[in-house]
């Protein structure tokens, strides 16, 4: 089902409540502005309906906290900065952030941001900027950036213990050991950029193995913290490739999907194989983002933003 169908008006950003099994609760960051579900994706309502807006604010990233239903903590990447709100996204409040204003492009919250309220956002001139206290706050982090126009970002699941982020770039990809304090650059060829998506796996602290999606030339994937790199799905992943999403249980149940423009594949087996997540889909729009709420089991549901600003319930 697509709802809400408009020309020229892509879905960036999808992302669910933890607890939307329960709940329902979707949010999808579009050309038009922030929109919210409490049914799973079937009918959508504006989120920036208090703002009382004279005119669309394109929304490029949403993020919600690990907590939602504790904290109702939300985050939107827009046009000169991040609008928070600690309602669900009922009311909002618009971040600090230092002059000039940046342009968002990706969002990362703390696995545990409970307790360290850390946020760290991707711009797309002017780097990363770090929030340590739930978003209200926020100051650049870019020594050792050497590139910073941010296209995608990671946070490691044990970032408490670790400290590790990843940020794929125009030209590359950088790593950070300290929170976001310094970077230095992976040795990941620069022709293989840009770098539009990047995945780490859920125990990365123990087997250091992350997936990188590139612009032109495919899906790679690196088992040693990003020091060496092979491509995989080489003759099914030849797309950009605008999403990856690992199963919760991975490396245990390997499976991985790829978003491309115009197909969504799977991979039971870690990126050996592939084949097209359902037979004959295909959709006329692009594909620009996807969210799995329940993981990418057999039969698991997945929320797919159009080109369009459709979504579409798999």
């Amino acid at each position: 089902m697509v709802e809400e169908t408009e020309i020229l008006n892509i879905v960036y950003s999808l992302a669910t409540s933890p607890d939307f099994e329960r709940n329902g609760i979707c949010f999808a960051a579009r050309s038009s502005g922030l929109y919210r579900s409490e049914d799973g994706g079937l009918t959508w309502q504006d989120a920036y309906a208090s703002l009382a807006l004279e005119v669309p604010l394109t929304t490029v990233a949403v993020a919600v906290s690990p907590n939602f239903e504790a904290d109702r903590s939300l985050f939107a990447g827009v046009p000169g900065g991040i609008l928070r709100s600690v309602d669900g996204g009922q009311s909002w409040h618009v971040a600090s952030f230092p002059p000039p204003p940046p342009v968002v492009s990706a969002l990362v919250v703390s696995p545990n941001f409970a307790r360290d309220g850390t946020l760290l956002a991707g711009t797309m001139e002017d780097g990363v900027f770090r929030s340590g206290d739930r978003g209200e706050h926020w100051s650049a982090w870019n020594f050792g950036l050497l590139d910073l126009n941010v296209l995608s970002m990671a946070i490691s699941p044990d970032f408490a213990n670790d400290e590790t982020l990843f940020v794929g770039t125009e030209s590359g990809i950088f790593r950070s050991t300290n929170g976001g304090r310094a970077w230095r650059e992976v040795d990941f060829p620069s022709d293989f950029a840009p770098v539009l998506s990047l995945a780490l796996s859920p125990t990365y602290a123990d087997d250091g193995l992350l997936f990188v999606g590139t612009e032109s030339c495919g899906l790679f994937r690196s088992d040693d913290r990003g020091h060496t790199w092979t491509r995989i799905g080489r003759e099914a992943v030849t797309d950009a490739v605008n999403s990856i999403l690992l199963s919760p249980e991975f490396p245990a149940k390997p499976d991985l999907l790829a978003l491309l423009s115009d197909a969504l594949l799977v991979s039971r087996d870690g990126g050996q194989s592939w084949l097209d997540w359902q037979a004959g889909l295909r959709p006329e729009q692009g594909m620009a983002s996807v969210v799995a709420p329940r993981g990418l089991g057999p039969g698991a549901p997945l929320l797919v933003g159009l080109t369009d600003g459709g979504v579409l319930q798999i």
